[in-house]
């Protein structure tokens, strides 16, 4: 769709507005809310068609303990491949922690008894290809996250999940609309 430019004392209609608004970049998909204290969040059915391309983001509520939060698709339990590369805060070191085919992607946020956070693109998830994600980390430690899923399969949904538990939080899900 072209862009349109309003001037100066031009009328803006509803369906300007309304086409305007309606295609926009990001779409909000689903919010999933918990508040009592669990060790895993699913995420069921907020990947389709509709989108290629999605935004999660975690926020509010507080971990057990500081905790890598984790991410599986739903109905995978293989063939995840990841990498966090973070720079300690206290001594400026760069680490790297690597997933190479395992049940789940480890890293793609973090826990704390003060916060919890996620903020990762999720590439591919409905198609029959293989699923990539990237994304910032910032905890207690600061960094960035990526890697993919090698299986070409679709996915529906995921689960968010620590090793400890997580109180409260939501979820929210968003698509990146197609051009």
């Amino acid at each position: 769709m072209a862009i349109k430019t309003f001037t100066t004392g031009e009328v803006l209609t509803a369906s300007d507005t309304n086409t305007y608004l309606a295609n926009s970049g990001l779409v909000y998909v689903s919010t999933t809310t918990w508040s009592g204290a669990a060790s895993s969040i699913p995420v069921a059915n907020c990947f389709s068609s509709t989108y290629d391309n999605y935004k999660i983001v975690l926020t509010g509520g507080v971990g057990s303990t500081a905790q890598a939060i984790q991410l599986q698709l739903t109905g995978s339990t293989a063939s995840y491949y990841g990498i966090l590369t973070y720079v300690s805060y206290a001594t400026g070191a760069t680490t790297n922690v690597t997933t190479n085919n395992g049940s789940l992607w480890q890293y793609v946020g973090e826990s704390s008894s003060s916060m919890q956070w996620v903020d990762l693109d999720i590439f591919n998830p409905y198609l029959a290809k293989f699923t990539m994600f990237g994304g910032p980390y910032v905890g207690s430690v600061a960094g960035t996250v990526g890697g993919y899923h090698g299986v070409a399969s679709s996915y529906t949904g995921f689960t968010l999940s620590v090793a400890g538990t997580m109180t409260g939080g939501s979820i929210t899900v968003y698509g990146y609309r197609k051009a």
